[in-house]
């Protein structure tokens, strides 16, 4: 067999999971719970997170990301927005990507926002951004050292799966009140 033949099954298999995610929708008490414990973790693996989430305006937060590709690729999830740390709304982000990239990965997300202004703005559907070029990984001590761009700071935890990738792409984000 060639590693192309071999590859196919993988890729029809990471594109049947993230359309499997793209399809289910959470209620939005299951979403809420999700989201607090997905807070929850970040806080457990790094600490200083807990002043992020104390001090910003509002938050962003993506429990679960799933991202695929192979050449083009893909990623889907859902979230809750907070505001001064009470639920305010459902948010969903979109990613597309091209370039070298071959894998399937599930990352959680979360998207602080400093200030009214910021959380105003994502609310508008005029946020999006490459995430490649601006997440912070969620590890101990990298909220110490993590500051706002332009109002915003995005930290990533990843919870499984393999993806290399040299690509170029953004995340689109969708958000209604609750």
């Amino acid at each position: 067999m060639t590693s192309q033949s071999l590859s196919r099954p993988f890729i029809a298999i990471a594109l049947i999971a993230l359309l499997g995610a793209c399809a289910t929708t959470p209620s939005d008490d299951t979403l809420i719970r999700e989201s607090e414990a997905t807070v929850a973790r970040f806080v457990e693996r790094d600490p200083g997170i807990q002043r992020w989430v104390d001090q910003a305006h509002g938050y962003a937060v993506f429990p679960d990301i799933g991202k695929g590709g192979f050449g083009i690729g893909g990623a889907f999830g859902r979230g809750i927005v907070f505001e001064q740390e009470r639920p305010v709304g459902r948010t969903t982000v979109s990613q597309g990507t091209i370039g070298a990239q071959i894998g399937a990965q599930s990352y959680s997300q979360i998207i602080f926002f400093r200030d009214e202004r910021a959380l105003q703005t994502f609310q508008r559907e005029n946020f999006e951004f490459s995430a490649q070029a601006t997440a912070v990984a969620a590890t101990t001590g990298a909220a110490a050292t993590t500051s706002y761009e332009r109002g915003v700071a995005v930290f990533i935890m990843s919870r499984g799966g393999l993806m290399a990738e040299a690509t170029v792409g953004g995340q689109r984000f969708r958000y209604t009140n609750l």
